[in-house]
């Protein structure tokens, strides 16, 4: 292939992700301007929210780069299958990590904004959101991401070109969605109130 054709090809293959990860983007930033209400019940969630995005494309960016990797060398075959314990693995590694990180993000928010002399919400409180939002979108990533590196493999695509942009996209979106929800959850499971 000439270098002409090859930046044709990825053009071609990234562009679409790119303009799905813009919108993404902006979606998210609509939903996240929608929860003022949240933001003020809950103090220190505006400082957390930062982080637990990053946690979600840290950690699923590094299970579709693993998958992506093991279908290149012949390791993992392009289809969910129960013998597949190489996926399985890190399936589960991924989700396990992606829960502890946000609850590590959300400790890690606790103490410093306490440290500061901040108002901020009780660490119970912190870390229930942290949770449910841990498990919901990590479950909703878990499946996009290994559907779409899947998917574009038997395309023909290069699964770690569209990686990056899905887990974005997917994890913006989502992860401002299930915060929300998770927000709303914890407070009715409180009272209404902060823990």
């Amino acid at each position: 292939m000439s270098v002409r054709e090859v930046a044709i090809q990825a053009y071609r293959e990234a562009v679409p992700a790119l303009g799905a990860s813009l919108v993404g983007g902006l979606v998210a930033g609509a939903v996240l301007g929608g929860m003022r209400a949240e933001l003020q019940q809950v103090p220190g969630l505006l400082v957390l929210v930062p982080a637990l995005l990053a946690t979600r494309g840290n950690v699923y960016g590094s299970l579709g780069a693993r998958i992506a990797t093991a279908l290149h060398q012949g390791l993992v075959v392009p289809r969910i299958s129960e013998a597949d314990r190489r996926l399985g693995a890190a399936v589960a590694a991924a989700l396990g990590n992606g829960i502890l990180a946000s609850l590590f993000a959300a400790t890690a928010a606790f103490l410093v904004l306490t440290l500061l002399g901040w108002t901020v919400a009780p660490l119970p409180t912190l870390l229930g959101i942290a949770l449910v939002a841990g498990v919901l979108s990590g479950t909703v990533l878990t499946v996009v991401v290994v559907t779409v590196v899947f998917a574009g493999y038997r395309r023909g695509y290069n699964p770690d070109t569209l990686v990056g942009p899905v887990v974005t996209t997917t994890g913006d979106v989502f992860g401002i969605l299930f915060l929300l929800i998770a927000v709303r959850t914890v407070l009715a499971v409180s009272g209404g109130g902060l823990a």
